[in-house]
């Protein structure tokens, strides 16, 4: 076996083809070494690097949800991504909760599932005890109170959680991933959610939380409209985010029950 060896008082050196070539530009000829020989010598100093290693990952996506006076509509793309490698083209980011509850999430979809576990275990021992469906403001409850329990290892999840509440209005609680929470007309998470949200908020407007009387905070569109508002928004973000594209998955919440809709997005 060939290898060039440096010898022990060529502190500095530099290779030249075939050459070792010490600081004072003496140059030393390759030797031949047995695989013993190599045991016995350390021919280079290596460098010893730290471990770079996270739980968390981000995989992409962004998620928008918009109430209206008796509906809501939520809205995520079906890209998963991690850094510039497409996971599939086909996953869902939205999970039903309740009957009258939907959640979107982006961030570390395994952290997602989990919490998703988590919220579907503690609705079932909800059921049981009481014998009905929890409300969708009771919902938000609950996930604000899972998020805040793991807040030293948080979920990393950004979610947005849509649905009808107690009076049939809709209702869209937007999140952080330690679990503050607020109650708003529309809302956007994820990758895509700085080029989302300041669009929405020139289309919508939604009144500040300050104002007394304290106001709805439903947008004034239609059910159609709203839809539309969102497809535009989300064919819109896939042109300038590299982790939103693929196809758009619209979930439709009003009396009637929940609905689904897709249109294809970018696929580059």
């Amino acid at each position: 076996m060939l290898v060039m060896f440096r010898p022990y008082d060529a502190e500095v050196y530099w290779t030249a083809g075939c050459l070792v070539i010490d600081r004072h530009g003496e140059a030393w000829p390759e030797l031949v070494f047995t695989d013993a020989d190599l045991l016995r010598h350390v021919p280079f100093t290596m460098t010893k690097e730290h471990a770079n290693w996270s739980p968390y990952d981000n995989n992409g996506g962004s998620c928008v949800a918009v109430a209206g006076s008796d509906y809501c509509v939520i809205a995520a793309d079906t890209r998963m991504s991690s850094g510039y490698n497409i996971l599939t083209r086909d996953y869902s980011k939205i999970s039903h909760l309740a009957e009258k509850c939907v959640m979107a999430s982006s961030g570390f979809q395994a952290d997602v599932k989990a919490l998703q576990k988590v919220l579907s275990a503690r609705h079932l021992t909800y059921q049981h005890q009481h014998n009905k469906q929890m409300s969708c403001p009771a919902m938000a409850q609950l996930l604000s109170n899972t998020l805040y329990y793991k807040r030293f290892f948080p979920y990393y999840s950004f979610n947005v959680l849509g649905g009808l509440d107690s009076e049939g209005k809709g209702c869209v609680f937007t999140y952080d991933a330690v679990g503050s929470y607020e109650r708003v007309g529309y809302s956007s998470q994820g990758s895509g959610s700085t080029l989302i949200m300041p669009f929405l908020d020139n289309q919508l407007k939604s009144p500040s939380p300050l104002l007394l009387p304290a106001q709805d905070a439903v947008t004034p569109l239609s059910e159609s409209e709203a839809v539309d508002l969102v497809k535009t928004v989300f064919a819109s973000a896939s042109e300038r985010d590299i982790y939103t594209g693929d196809r758009v998955e619209i979930v439709i919440l009003n009396a009637s029950g929940i609905h689904r809709e897709f249109m294809e997005l970018r696929k580059d």
